[in-house]
């Protein structure tokens, strides 16, 4: 079936999602998220584009962005390709990194534009890697609540912010309390996955202990422990913070295998 071109955003504005192919990790390490920032950075400064708010996650990145001299099909390509080509460099591997096409969402107005910022920044969180958006450094939050983001010339946060207040103190009081409300957004990637109960999620983690049980996890030797979360990680409709829960070990040690 031969594919839809995009529909042309009246603003401009796009929601934008990268996912790994069959949904694999894309960035292992710092070093991965810090060159692809690096890398969107480069191709801001070579097509002008404007960055309203990221986040990179394991396995897919979230952007807001307003395309300008190039559209958003050209540059994501070009940052794919370049990204894949540091990926598997570094990691001696060949094939597809990502996804064949990336997904993408209109954004018309301004209430739209807010709630996906907002949910672009509660994705750690709903993803129960932590409990605040401003906690996940690899997000563009903290650049909203005037603090040092990675890389500070990437995010262009004024548009947003004067939808507060025109001074700036107010604004990212304003939208700090805002970022942080409780809510039921609802953007692009909802695939509708059906979250394991306490229950289900022991049996499932069982099958990948081996002759281990659920208490001995947490006293295993680090190699053999982190094989064993490599392998719960994988449980589908399992929430890392509710592994560690189960297991009695800390989120951050799951969501770091």
């Amino acid at each position: 079936m031969p594919r839809h071109a995009r529909r042309r955003s009246k603003t401009g504005v796009y929601h934008v999602i990268v996912r790994g192919a069959n949904k694999q990790e894309i960035f292992h390490d710092d070093h991965d998220r810090i060159k692809y920032l690096d890398i969107l950075r480069k191709y801001k400064s070579e097509s002008g584009f404007r960055m309203y708010a990221w986040c990179l996650m394991g396995n897919h990145v979230h952007l807001l962005m307003k395309e300008e001299s190039e559209s958003i099909s050209l540059v994501m390509k070009r940052v794919g390709v370049s990204y894949a080509h540091y990926y598997n460099s570094k990691y001696s591997t060949t094939g597809h990194l990502f996804q064949d096409r990336f997904k993408s969402e209109n954004v018309e107005n301004r209430m739209y534009f807010l709630t996906v910022t907002r949910y672009i920044h509660q994705n750690p969180i709903k993803a129960d890697i932590v409990w605040s958006p401003h906690e996940w450094k690899w997000s563009s939050c903290l650049g909203y609540y005037g603090k040092t983001v990675y890389p500070p010339s990437l995010l262009d946060p004024h548009y947003l912010l004067n939808m507060f207040s025109p001074h700036l103190s107010i604004a990212q009081t304003k939208f700090k309390e805002f970022n942080e409300r409780k809510n039921d957004d609802q953007c692009l990637d909802e695939n509708s996955v059906r979250r394991l109960t306490d229950d289900e999620a022991r049996v499932e983690i069982i099958k990948c202990l081996g002759s281990y049980e659920i208490p001995q996890v947490k006293s295993l030797s680090r190699e053999e422990r982190n094989i064993i979360l490599r392998n719960v990680k994988g449980i589908h409709g399992l929430s890392q913070r509710q592994a560690a829960r189960i297991l009695g070990v800390s989120p951050s040690l799951v969501f770091k295998v």
